[in-house]
């Protein structure tokens, strides 16, 4: 026999598991189901950056909704993710002197979305920051931003779901899905299967999978971040920090943590295989990571790296997610695909998908994120 609920959400990241939360307290009933356990894939293998800045203009009502839950996250969640206001700065190098000015625009417009940023340029710059190698030419600072540990987050949201009456079910892969009737029908790899009249996809890099089943294919491609951590040395970094540039070998960024471990992750992503459920960090990647690391903060050369690893990441080519509804099936809802930069907006995502499925509409702006866009892919 089926169990039967209000909504199945297949994926427990910090999506379904944020969702799983907010759905509960619209009253409604709800089956979170993972392959995994819950925050096992790019959920708690990410950076852990509670970053605004850098983001489409278009995502930060998103964003900022976001923002005010993971400010609230100890009091919402009964557990402390380690969600820190430290600031996050954003920075471009000398040989890039045009995105000075690029910068200068984003924080205009930027502004009207209530994002204040500070920029900071020459001795200004260095007073506030004196990590900084003499490479780098102008920052743009968000005193509000801050990161989080994305090792906690999903499974606390998932937790506070269940004390809130929602099932959780890990270790269950989902490998049919399908509408009979009025309902959803959710097939488990061991038989044990679901039902529901509401359907959410928040699978990551297997959302495809699932979409395609209901005749929605999206061009994802799977990616796994670089990532690694020193070993801790006294507490003196507060800010996340960023680059700002088109090369992605470049694109480097890291974060001091309270016990003294610093976290760094970017320059060029890896392989990874999500019929596997593994990603790999390239020994040559961590070199490259290192080498753009010590030029934007030479003092962090000289310390060891302890740890390195990757996960799956879901990559669209516009690096949009998909979001809402399906355009083929009522009662379909879709949210996946981030690209790479949906730790921050994830609880915001969970509460968003809950009022648009428990109320019909939402003041988020949702058409950038809708699946009709790749409605062409074959």
């Amino acid at each position: 026999m089926s169990a039967a609920s209000d909504v199945i959400i297949v994926g427990g990241g910090l999506m379904g598991s944020s969702a799983a939360l907010f759905l509960r307290g619209h009253g409604m009933s709800v089956t979170l189901l993972e392959t995994d356990l819950i925050g096992r894939q790019a959920s708690g293998t990410n950076f852990g950056n509670v970053r605004r800045q850098g983001r489409a203009l278009h995502q930060l009502p998103l964003a900022n909704r976001a923002l005010a839950i993971w400010r609230k996250s100890r009091e919402l969640l009964g557990a402390d993710v380690e969600y820190l206001q430290s600031g996050h700065i954003r920075v471009c190098y000398r040989e890039r002197p045009e995105l000075v000015g690029a910068m200068e625009d984003y924080a205009d417009k930027a502004r009207h979305e209530g994002l204040d940023l500070e920029l900071l340029t020459g001795n200004a710059l260095r007073a506030k920051f004196p990590f900084f190698g003499a490479d780098v030419l102008a920052g743009s600072y968000s005193a509000m931003d801050g990161h989080a540990n994305p090792r906690l987050a999903a499974p606390a949201f998932a937790r506070a779901a269940q004390r809130m009456g929602a099932t959780v079910h890990e270790n269950t892969k989902i490998v049919d899905a399908q509408k009979v009737g009025e309902d959803f029908l959710v097939t488990a790899e061991d038989g044990r299967t679901f039902r529901a009249p509401i359907l959410l996809i928040t699978a990551g890099a297997w959302g495809n999978a699932l979409s395609s089943q209901f005749g929605e294919p999206v061009p994802i491609v799977p990616k796994g971040p670089n990532m690694s951590v020193t070993e801790p040395v006294p507490y003196a970094i507060h800010p996340a920090v960023g680059v700002m540039t088109p090369l992605e070998e470049e694109t480097v960024y890291f974060r001091q943590v309270a016990r003294g471990n610093i976290v760094l992750g970017g320059s060029t992503r890896g392989p990874s295989y999500p019929d596997q459920y593994r990603a790999y960090v390239l020994p040559q990647n961590t070199l490259s990571q290192l080498k753009q690391i010590r030029r934007l903060a030479p003092a962090l050369g000289k310390l060891n790296i302890i740890r390195v690893w990757s996960g799956i990441e879901g990559y669209l080519p516009d690096s949009q997610p998909v979001m809402g509804p399906s355009a083929t099936t009522s009662g379909l809802y879709y949210a996946f695909g981030f690209s790479g930069a949906g730790f921050q907006i994830g609880p915001g995502v969970g509460e968003t998908m809950a009022e648009v499925i428990a109320k019909g509409a939402t003041d988020i702006p949702m058409e950038p994120y809708q699946i009709e866009r790749f409605a062409e892919v074959e």
